[in-house]
């Protein structure tokens, strides 16, 4: 059952074996997806093992590394219709690639497909997975599942040209809840984001990672995100909440610094979001206060 509808692209940095792991997983799909890999400027001989290893991947080397935007670099090169991130850490399962490009075909104004997480070992799901199934966001009636305000890249199959067009991850967010800028530039565009079940995503969390410098991004990440896309009254109101509920340390403080830094900028890209579009972020505010997979820490 090969399937060329879907292009799988995957960033990576200093993650030789979990890389490796990965691309072992994607060669045994039915699908045979073609993949690209981006090699964020690593130092521990990834490249030369993927060349080695998956002769058949095709493999860039941007010589820094560009973050998410990587995934952009990729995109480039993708010829088909539709294209499946997963991290380093990360695997789809047999037949979700193939599901997926099922509902993007069968609804044109669909942009966005977001898998089940099941974490590894064990398989038990990401609590980010009920949010989601649960999510507080209405849709039309034709939509196959819950409407989303946001996506997890790494569990996610996007419409190519709706990606290319919305101008893909923005350069100055780097990694750490770039998807939520994008996400709302896809539903301003007209498109609409949803869940499915029934498609699977496995992650084993890499222990390679840096926990600190990911909430630092996050938090400054968001920010961007408030002021640049959300109307005065909700994104001050986002920002008080953050400085209330966020750890009270030189992270935190950091992360504020950078975002209040770039305020210049900001102002200049500053692009308030289309009625209904905010409508729904609205609507999200209350389950991401109470979210318990969404947590600043580390």
């Amino acid at each position: 059952m090969t399937d060329p509808r879907t292009t799988v692209v995957v960033i990576t940095h200093n993650r030789r074996a979990e890389l490796l792991r990965t691309l072992d997983h994607l060669a045994e799909l039915p699908e045979r997806p073609p993949v690209i890999v981006v090699d964020n400027a690593s130092a521990d001989g990834t490249a030369d093992a993927v060349a080695v290893r998956h002769p058949r991947v095709r493999l860039l080397r941007p010589g820094r590394n560009l973050g998410a935007v990587g995934r952009n670099l990729a995109v480039r090169e993708v010829r088909t219709p539709y294209v499946a991130f997963c991290d380093d850490d990360s695997w789809w399962s047999p037949g979700s690639l193939s599901g997926a490009a099922d509902l993007l075909d069968r609804y044109p104004a669909l942009a966005t497909v977001t898998a089940r997480i099941l974490v590894e070992p064990g398989s038990a799901e990401d609590p980010i997975t009920e949010e989601l199934r649960h999510s507080p966001v209405p849709g039309p009636d034709w939509l196959p599942g819950p409407a989303l305000g946001s996506f997890l890249a790494a569990a996610t199959v996007l419409r190519t040209d709706a990606f290319r067009n919305a101008g893909g991850f923005h350069p100055r967010l780097w990694l750490g809840g770039e998807e939520e800028l994008l996400a709302v530039d896809l539903a301003a565009n007209g498109w609409w984001l949803t869940y499915a079940d029934h498609l699977t995503i496995h992650h084993q969390p890499s222990g390679m990672r840096d926990a600190t410098l990911r909430r630092a991004h996050g938090i400054r990440n968001t920010l961007w995100f408030t002021w640049l896309r959300r109307p005065a009254r909700p994104a001050l109101r986002r920002t008080v909440h953050l400085a209330r509920t966020v750890p009270r340390d030189t992270v935190s403080l950091r992360a504020f610094a950078e975002a209040a830094a770039a305020l210049p900028w900001v102002l200049r890209e500053r692009r308030v979001l289309p009625a209904e579009v905010e409508a729904r972020m609205r609507l999200l505010e209350r389950a991401q206060r109470q979210s318990k997979a969404r947590r600043y820490v580390g």
